[in-house]
């Protein structure tokens, strides 16, 4: 049984008879922006995802990423780092409720509200969004680290 751990991506079998075949990678979903799918499959791949709820971290900063459409899907996500992108539009990220740790520096944002009821959301870093609409200091009360644009005032 240990050894069957190492050869998860393999077929198993018993006097020519298949008694385990590995799930294949999640693929059931469809997101728009080439670059950001491009990242989500990457993940996929290297985390052996089979399932969209399974996939909790997304590293895609510098991706080129514009649109964030489709992403809804992956409900598991507690870490996501979008920094360095062109992304403006945040509504997407509204039905990550298990989202902890928001890395958004650098893109093209200017309205926080979809952030405000994301509820395990811990450390955000909006610095760069030039053009952000400043949050009140009441918006994010619960997020234990915060960091704004220059343009905004300290918490």
């Amino acid at each position: 049984m240990a050894l069957s751990t190492g050869c998860s991506d393999f077929d198993f079998k018993v006097n020519d008879k298949v008694v385990f075949s590995p799930r294949p990678p999640f693929s059931d979903f469809e997101i728009a922006d080439d670059a950001l799918r491009v990242c989500v499959e990457q993940a996929i791949a290297d985390n052996t995802i089979t399932a969209a709820a399974q996939l909790q971290q997304l590293d895609c900063p510098g991706a080129g990423i514009e649109t964030l459409d489709g992403l809804a899907i992956f409900t598991g996500i507690t870490r996501l780092n979008l920094s360095s992108n062109r992304i403006g539009n945040l509504a997407e990220l509204e039905a990550l409720s298990t989202l902890q740790i928001l890395e958004l520096a650098d893109n093209e944002l200017v309205d926080p509200v979809p952030l405000f009821g994301l509820p395990a959301l811990q450390q955000l870093n909006l610095e760069g969004n030039t053009r952000l609409q400043c949050p009140a200091r009441t918006a994010f009360a619960t997020v234990e680290k915060i960091l704004l644009p220059a343009h905004c005032p300290n918490r």
